[in-house]
């Protein structure tokens, strides 16, 4: 299956809309900046990746609104950038794809040159998206055994990113190389990306799967029925410490009590090496009905909610970080410098 959830095709973006599914299968299509900000600010678009590419493209179509308006020039362009990178702060790959086409442009003043290499630049993030999750999937398949019991976390697959996922994409690579594996998918709580999002994708894929409340991984580990454990991530700090979706954290610990191994996979973009440590990342809190709308209450106010977004997991509880480039077994900060130093990398550092 090649699920296209992000399409771009005569300077028009189309975006499957992910707080749909799995009932309904619905594109839209964004034309304005503040389209672009709510579809992500509203999970109609989520995943580090995928939130990434949608902005890039939207700081594009946004250049052509203003080209049309007479109106276009970088200072606009800068304005629009802080707009979309405020939608949603934790994912380190909003900021990064905004930053990148912003620089890419911040020398030249010819309105066709700004619109044509911004295009470009969206384009070819989207497209080394693709590349990257290939390549991450090659990489972290080798750790995967013909039948093993995968657990994973939230979504990290087609609809988190450009390609086939990060985590997703390592159990897609897998599948693909003959490995009769099964898929425990966490529901992922309070907006139940995994329930909605992930489960959805594998039966599409035709990989086995069971659905699981988040709770229940612990015992699952106990009954020694989990062989491994993937997840994806939102922003990687110098040391190695993982912001993920709300609830990684706990998995990471309860793996590394019944020692079970724990893996992040995630592309180059979404390391922030300007973050020294796990302590120094954003974490968005999210609204109170996200929890309080499933249950049904008649009266919400009197409730008082904390509804974090993500949490972070420090860097001694992961065995590797599987990126595009290799893997990064038992991260810290010099591992993660040094990694990338070999591999020339070094506008990350």
């Amino acid at each position: 299956m090649n699920l296209e959830t992000i399409s771009f095709k005569n300077n028009t973006l189309k975006i499957l809309d992910q707080t749909l599914l799995p009932n309904r299968q619905e594109f839209i299509v964004l034309s304005h900046l503040n389209d672009f900000i709510n579809a992500i600010r509203q999970l109609k678009v989520r995943g580090a990746p995928a939130i990434g590419i949608v902005a890039a493209y939207g700081l594009f179509i946004h250049a052509q609104n203003l080209q049309k308006e007479r109106r276009l020039s970088f200072s606009e362009l800068k304005q629009a950038g802080q707009q979309l990178k405020n939608a949603r702060p934790t994912a380190v790959n909003l900021s990064w794809a905004v930053d990148r086409l912003l620089n890419a442009v911040s020398e030249e003043n010819d309105p066709d040159k700004i619109l044509r290499i911004l295009r470009n630049e969206a384009v070819a993030v989207h497209q080394e998206d693709k590349e990257m999750c290939n390549r991450i999937g090659e990489h972290g398949s080798q750790l995967i055994g013909d039948r093993f019991n995968i657990l994973t976390h939230c979504n990290t697959g087609y609809l988190a990113t450009g390609g086939i996922g990060t985590a997703l994409g390592v159990i897609y690579k897998a599948f693909e190389q003959g490995k009769q594996i099964h898929v425990f998918v966490d529901e992922t709580r309070p907006v139940g990306q995994g329930a909605r999002l992930t489960y959805w994708e594998l039966r599409q894929n035709g990989i086995p799967a069971t659905l699981i409340t988040d709770n229940m991984a612990g015992f699952l580990m106990k009954q020694k029925k989990v062989d491994v454990v993937i997840t994806g991530a939102d922003r990687i700090a110098a040391n190695g410490d993982t912001a993920n979706k709300i609830g990684t954290y706990a998995l990471a610990v309860m793996a590394r009590h019944h020692k079970i191994p724990f893996y992040i996979a995630a592309p180059s973009s979404t390391f922030d090496l300007s973050l020294s440590n796990g302590n120094e990342i954003p974490i968005e809190q999210r609204p109170k009905n996200e929890i309080l709308d499933c249950w049904r209450f008649e009266n919400t106010e009197q409730y008082t909610v904390y509804n974090p977004a993500f949490d972070v997991t420090d860097h001694e509880l992961i065995r590797g970080i599987i990126t595009e480039l290799g893997i990064i077994e038992n991260p810290n900060k010099e591992k993660i410098i040094n990694f990338y130093q070999t591999f020339n990398k070094g506008d990350l550092l």
